[in-house]
């Protein structure tokens, strides 16, 4: 009988601790799906960040590597240019890359480092409480915005991947969408695409992942998954942004 659809072997047993309708769990599987089908599963070493997805490191079935905050990146290239056979990927969430970790990931991206990079952007920081983060929306509220983001004393949302795109080093940089079927599988797609221009020796590779978060949002999963469509794709457009053949 043939098999169309089964738990990823890249991936462990252990029940992820993310909040409910956090959207973290169905990129976790998007990418150990893609490490799957690549086959590549007993050569890859992941690199997990600080944030929500700190206990990365359990829930991926391979070898894994915690790194300090923000510094994903240096550790990924360390990793990759010791063990050149082996597949690097870092998994960080926008207060890891977009805020305390901007300088690492803009440096890796420029010197075209062969990892492959998964950011989380939800637009606010998860796990220390709901806190506005650099890609927080204009006028959206969090617990240190009460009022909403004012551009005019936070300055504007970060686009990391639009940022990326301009430097010589990327090979690949998309951004995507988890919050609906069409969108989550076009989503596993470019995670794909960025294991793949790694294996091809291309060059760095990033996918934006635009991710929800119920619980610091004060929506249901439901409600979150809608404001995502409805607010954050206006100002973070999915697509690809750089891909060298």
């Amino acid at each position: 009988m043939k098999i169309v659809a089964a738990y990823p072997e890249s991936l462990t047993d252990k029940e992820f601790h993310y909040c409910p309708g956090c959207t973290h769990g169905i990129i976790h599987r998007l990418v150990a799906e893609v490490i799957d089908e690549l086959g590549v599963r007993k050569d890859t070493i992941g690199v997990a960040p600080v944030g929500c997805a700190v206990l990365a490191y359990d829930y991926f079935n391979c070898d894994m590597h915690e790194a300090s905050h923000g510094r994903a990146p240096a550790v990924a290239t360390g990793i990759k240019r010791v063990h050149q056979d082996k597949v690097v990927f870092t998994y960080q969430g926008d207060g890891d890359l977009a805020s305390i970790g901007t300088a690492e990931i803009v440096h890796a991206a420029n010197r075209g480092e062969l990892i492959s990079t998964v950011f989380v952007n939800n637009a606010i920081y998860g796990m220390t409480g709901g806190q506005m983060a650099p890609t927080t929306l204009d006028k959206q509220k969090t617990t240190t915005s009460p009022y909403g983001r004012d551009k005019g004393l936070a300055g504007n949302p970060i686009k990391i991947s639009e940022m990326l795109a301009v430097l010589d080093g990327p090979a690949y940089i998309a951004r995507v969408s988890v919050h609906d079927p069409k969108h989550i599988r076009q989503a596993k797609k470019a995670i794909q695409k960025a294991f793949q221009v790694q294996l091809e020796g291309k060059g760095f590779a990033t996918v934006e992942v635009l991710s929800s978060c119920p619980t610091n949002w004060g929506m249901s999963p439901v409600q979150a998954l809608k404001w995502l469509a409805e607010n954050m794709l206006d100002v973070y457009p999915l697509g690809v942004f750089k891909e060298v053949d």
